[in-house]
């Protein structure tokens, strides 16, 4: 089933070359089906590239999604356009009287500040209390993840020695959870970050399950036992060249410490070109999720 989107939406034209089934306004109002309502916060800088990774998740689902995206009101992105925000994205104010089905809360680089430094931490729990009554699932992705770990549940991020980038195996800790059904035992994914969370916060917490960690990366998956809430620590809905393009940018900045990601170029050559080895279960992940946790969840009628 297609995912609708504004029909001068840049992705759209990505989406269709990959075959991903879109639909604009017009058709999707002939539907005679209750579609699911997606809330996406994008606080990615480069929103255009985050909003065709995640639409080519959610479009991979025999369910129809109508997505929203949602920007903060007290800090404007300096790397997209204000015509495309304007066109495309809306203010917290025009949507707190609605519910949603799902909402996706994507990461943000800005792990080194504290959460209370950052900007627009005071508008994000804002947004996060609000979620509580008017979301049925909020997926929560890298920095996002985080913060939903803090906010919701008191668990505190810390910083690494060093970055944390690269495409890591990781282990299935919960074989029968419904958000991991089709899941290899051992699967990988790609993580960027600097910071991390405390896998023994997390297995002492009475409100929290962890579902997938890895020996070198850590926690990757944690759901809510209420199932309100999945933070994912790492970036499943990467591109293939996403961590490549990270890895250089830092070199052209100056930053010699950054290491090299690990288990990404064929031979560690980075003349080579990455290998896409998380693809399958990232699609997974979302389809799961949009099935389990948010369709077969949400009542028909909201109110």
């Amino acid at each position: 089933m297609p995912i609708k989107i504004p029909k001068l939406l840049p992705a759209r034209e990505i989406l269709e070359s990959e075959h991903i089934f879109v639909m604009d306004e017009d058709r999707a109002i002939r539907q005679d089906i209750r579609p699911l309502n997606i809330l996406i916060l994008n606080l990615m800088p480069e929103k255009e590239k985050t909003e065709t990774q995640l639409l080519r998740l959610l479009g991979n689902s025999p369910l129809q999604v109508n997505v929203t995206f949602l920007k903060t009101s007290t800090y404007t992105s300096k790397n997209t356009s204000k015509y495309h925000l304007n066109q495309f994205y809306c203010a917290f104010s025009e949507v707190e009287d609605r519910r949603f089905d799902g909402m996706i809360i994507t990461g943000a680089p800005i792990e080194h500040l504290p959460f209370e430094k950052v900007a627009y931490w005071n508008e994000l729990t804002k947004i996060m209390s609000w979620s509580k009554e008017n979301v049925t699932s909020t997926l929560h992705i890298c920095w996002g993840a985080q913060a939903a770990l803090y906010y919701h549940y008191g668990v505190d991020k810390y910083e690494l020695a060093q970055k944390c980038t690269g495409v890591f195996p990781h282990t299935i800790r919960h074989r029968k959870d419904k958000l991991l059904r089709g899941f290899d035992d051992v699967f990988f994914a790609p993580h960027s970050r600097y910071t991390d969370v405390s896998i023994e916060e997390i297995l002492t917490n009475p409100a929290l399950q962890l579902l997938v960690s890895s020996d070198e990366a850590g926690a990757l998956i944690i759901r809510s036992k209420d199932a309100r809430h999945i933070m994912i620590t790492g970036h499943l809905e990467y591109d293939t060249g996403t961590l490549e393009d990270e890895y250089n940018r830092d070199r052209e900045k100056g930053l010699e410490t950054i290491p090299f990601p690990k288990y990404y170029f064929p031979n560690d050559n980075p003349n080579e070109m990455p290998i896409n080895s998380w693809r399958s279960h990232a699609h997974l992940l979302f389809s799961n999720w949009l099935n389990y946790f948010v369709y077969q969840a949400t009542p028909y009628e909201w109110n």
